[in-house]
């Protein structure tokens, strides 16, 4: 490439064609020869005539300056100009671009690729082959492809979450023979980078480029001291500077977002900060995400697991503990294990029942009243634990003897089994393996844990189904029964040594872990993972943002127990049969260490001056001129006429060079179609099918309202969020489907701003299922991950007196294909107080911003093209009753929408009167 200044050709020689400009000059300023002179006498009467065409003998010389320099434009267009050209030495050859493509990278991605993309053109104009690898894969050998091939993929690239692990594999992956490296590196040390380094070197010239902007990297979150630790590492480890960790979470409301934020203060030349974070157990358990505010990387995000949350458990023994005799206590090594890693309630049972506990122990209880019994059965049905603990107490009851006790697992033998005294029944028994689907599955058994005593269980068909662990001659240990949402558990020892060692062994404390009666507060150890399938529910991308895990597959406890994220283990949340674990990409012992390089590689910036191919702009200069020497020969030839006819020629050409791209043309086009009528819009998806019931769906609900309001609609309009402009509607209507992809950040800007400014979404899961703002459905599942970005307020479940229960009509269901009655709009004021003599209260004078349920509306307003209902709804007169209160209620959405609280209004109305002395 020849060089002027920041401006490269790649076919100079196509310059030397400016030599022939002069030669031009001459060929145009030639004249025909002069005539020869005859003297006619009729000539005579053409004296004082005047032609009204007249044509120049030669060309003007700015003529032929505008005509030399259309065909120099034209040279140097086809020499191939360059603005700001990378300078590099030519090589030739293949050449290889690799990129670590970890979390790290994901801080600055765009920049990689923009640095990448260009290491491709430059390779592309030198005609050379390219291969770009990125080292987070799985090594296979790099395909030399010509750059062509590689200038549209590469903008597809998208950084991992995890780190190169296998750098040695990618060395021995490398092909024979000579090509050139360029190495895009995180700054990062990695296990094998000497061994591709030499290779690298080994079959030609390696540049690396690393970015100089600091990595931030966040270690897991642990609970020490009563309070949340949290703590960040950085490199390089330079000035002080402070950043701010977020915790996120679900509310009340089931919305995720921001629930507390602490701040991080890095000491000069410290490569680590560390904090406190204290917050009520409440709270605390509802986090499920720590962040680094402003960082994008997936190094820079913290799941959170049971090790963190401190399940609430009440300890209620069936006799006082006895002073001074605390190792013979009911409860005492139950308080010893669980203290640590749970919040412990006293009280009487009806006393803790109201605080809603995880847990309830019943340490040698045997008889409840039947309010507690009542009380601890609804307990059970919303998903409690029920852990009872075998002793004197119910062995000499007649508890669950006939019958079998609601609250017992199990029927009981009546008195209790000895072994291993004068009068027992042999030597005291072991425990046996736990078997596979017992949640103890995998734990070893000590040799030294005996049972001494035990109550016995009654032979039933069901009892080997309900034992998860057994002794060595095959009584049953533990046994276990479902109940509503909940589970009741009865250990058949004591919960104290007097019936055996278990309490004494850690065995005790593990099988309390497995039952989720309690969490540890570190991470968990091999064998506590080991004999399980882990599934994942949560997985990371290479940005850190938490995505649904869809059908990954799940992993074996050891490989979990390794904690090595690749990918056939991404970084994410993982369930297990009793408790979950986060992984995460910054383990507890993670220390970040920068890449030393020798000072034979040369190490560059990922800056650069971004190349400019000048070619088009030339060839559009050319062109211009051309047109302009077409107006200017008209002009000198006479044959515009005037002057006006001079300046329409201009314009007209000029316009002609001008046209709008076709993407305005859309854009103007789109513009004036969504104003020139009120458009009821629907949010496209990738389902057609869920698209045209949503169109539909509008038209219907606009030909009502056509009908009983003043408003008349146009036809609806599908609107994709991320290239349409949604100030133009007042209303959207979003079908949320299972697989429906996340918008962009620009989609998500656009969005809040659209919310702010006064538009209003109605979120449908279309499953009937509370607004699908639980978990119970895919399509609630991600109705959730689609609102976590947006700006939305605190919601609730609509009010009696909102005012969408009165803005057109009277309503108070709002039912679509589906009659769930749950219906999610912004929360009223805390001050929204009830005015005198009115049946509502004075709520704010805004429209909501969201509605969310799930009760599929567009089928039910959906009509076909010769205006009939497109789809059932309910059956006989009932079904059209439905079908006419769900365009009701669509008329109530558009009037809250384009009208306001309005009817609130009337709260001032008394105050209006007498102000006017009415």
């Amino acid at each position: 490439m020849w060089m002027i200044g920041p401006l490269g050709f790649t076919a100079p020689l196509l310059l030397l064609g400016l030599i022939a400009l002069p030669i031009l000059w001459l060929l145009l300023r030639a004249v025909p020869p002069a005539p020869i002179r005859r003297r006619f006498p009729g000539v005579a009467l053409l004296l004082g005539l005047a032609d009204e065409e007249t044509e120049t003998d030669k060309t003007p010389w700015w003529l032929l300056l505008l005509r030399m320099a259309a065909v120099a434009a034209a040279i140097i267009a086809f020499a191939g100009p360059v603005l700001n050209p990378q300078q590099r030495e030519p090589g030739s050859g293949p050449l290889l671009v690799l990129l670590d493509a970890g979390w790290a990278d994901a801080r600055d991605w765009p920049r990689r690729i923009d640095r990448a993309s260009a290491l491709v053109e430059d390779a592309g104009r030198e005609g050379r082959a390219v291969a770009v690898i990125r080292l987070t894969d799985a090594p296979e050998p790099p395909a030399f492809q010509g750059a062509d091939a590689w200038a549209g993929r590469i903008a597809g690239l998208e950084p991992q979450a995890w780190g190169p692990s296998d750098l040695a594999g990618w060395a021995a992956a490398l092909p024979e023979g000579t090509f050139d490296s360029f190495w895009l590196s995180d700054g990062l040390e990695h296990p094998g980078r000497e061994t591709l380094l030499a290779a690298l070197e080994g079959r030609g010239n390696l540049t690396v480029f690393e970015s100089p902007r600091p990595v931030l990297a966040l270690k897991p979150a642990g609970f020490a001291d009563g309070a949340v630790q949290v703590s960040a590492l950085r490199l390089p480890a330079a000035d002080p500077v402070s950043t701010e960790v977020s915790a996120r979470g679900l509310d009340p409301a089931g919305i995720e977002r921001e629930l507390a934020r602490v701040t991080l203060d890095f000491a000069a030349g410290e490569a680590e900060a560390q904090t406190a974070l204290s917050l009520p157990p409440e709270l605390r358990n509802r986090i499920s995400r720590f962040e680094i505010a402003g960082v994008r990387s997936a190094g820079a995000v913290s799941l959170t697991d049971d090790s963190l949350k401190r399940r609430k458990v009440a300890l209620i023994a069936g006799r006082d503990d006895r002073e001074g005799l605390q190792l013979l206590s009911p409860t005492h090594y139950l308080r010893q294990a669980l203290e640590p890693v749970a919040d412990l309630i006293d009280g009487s049972l009806e006393d803790v029942l109201l605080a809603s506990p995880d847990v309830i122990v019943l340490a040698d209880v045997a008889r409840l009243t039947q309010v507690e019994q009542d009380g601890i059965l609804d307990w059970l049905d919303e998903g409690g634990l029920l852990l009872r603990f075998a002793g004197p107490r119910l062995a000499s009851s007649d508890v669950s003897r006939m019958n079998e006790d609601p609250l017992m697992p199990v029927r009981l033998r009546e008195g209790g089994r000895t072994v291993g005294g004068a009068m027992s029944w042999g030597e005291p028994k072991t425990l046996a393996p736990f078997p596979e689907g017992s949640p103890f599955h995998g734990l070893p058994v000590p040799a030294e844990v005996s049972i001494s005593a035990q109550v016995l269980a009654q032979p039933d068909p069901d009892l080997a189904a309900r034992t998860i662990a057994a002794l060595a001659d095959g009584t049953p240990l533990v046994t276990r029964k479902p109940v509503g949402e909940g589970q009741v558990v009865l250990v058949h020892v004591t919960a104290n040594a007097e019936w055996s060692t278990l309490p004494l062994s850690g065995l005790f404390v593990q099988m309390l872990e497995r039952l989720a009666v309690s969490t540890r507060p570190a991470a968990p150890e091999a064998a506590d993972l080991e004999g399980q399938i882990w599934v994942p529910e949560v997985v990371l991308d290479g940005f850190g943002v938490p995505q649904d895990a869809g059908e990954v597959a799940g992993v074996e406890g050891a490989v979990l127990a390794a904690g090595l994220p690749g990918p056939a283990l991404p970084p994410g949340l993982y369930a297990g049969t009793d408790r979950r674990v986060a992984l995460n990409v910054i383990r507890p012992e993670t220390v970040l260490t920068a890449a030393t390089w020798p000072e034979r590689i040369v190490v560059e910036g990922l800056e650069t001056a971004r190349e400019q191919a000048l070619k088009g702009s030339f060839l559009a200069a050319a062109l211009g001129l051309l047109m302009l020497d077409i107006i200017a020969a008209l002009a000198v030839s006479g044959r515009l006429g005037s002057r006006v006819g001079v300046v329409r020629g201009a314009v007209v050409l000029l316009a002609l060079a001008l046209v709008p791209r076709a993407e305005a043309q859309e854009t103007d086009t789109f513009a004036m179609e969504a104003t020139g009528a009120v458009r009821l819009a629907y949010v496209m998806t990738d389902d057609s099918r869920a698209n045209d019931i949503s169109e539909a769906g509008l038209r219907g609900l606009g030909q009502t309202l056509s009908q009983r309001t003043s408003v008349e609609p146009g036809e609806p309009m599908g609107v994709d969020l991320e290239t349409d402009e949604l100030a133009f509607f007042p209303f959207l209507y979003w079908p949320v489907t299972a697989d429906q992809p996340m918008p962009s950040s620009a989609a998500y800007s656009k969005l809040n701003d659209y919310l702010r400014t006064g538009g209003l979404i109605l979120f449908d899961t279309r499953d009937g299922d509370l607004a699908g703002l639980g978990s119970a459905t895919p399509e609630g599942r991600r109705l959730q991950m689609l609102a976590a970005p947006l700006d939305i307020p605190p919601l609730e479940v609509i009010p009696q007196d909102h005012v969408l229960t009165r803005t057109f009509y009277l309503l108070q269901d709002f039912p679509g294909r589906y009659t769930s009655p749950t219906l999610w709009v912004e929360a009223a004021p805390p001050d929204a107080e009830q005015a005198e003599g009115m049946p509502f209260r004075n709520l704010n004078d805004g429209v909501t911003p969201v509605v969310i349920g799930g009760n599929d509306w567009a089928s039910a307003w959906a009509v076909t093209a010769q205006g009939g209902p497109e789809f059932p709804v309910g059956r006989g007169y009932a079904g059209e009753r439905q079908r006419e209160i769900a365009y009701r209620f669509g008329v109530n959405l558009i009037m809250h929408v384009l009208t306001g609280n309005y009817k609130s209004d009337q709260v001032h109305v008394p105050a209006l009167l007498e102000r006017l002395g009415q």
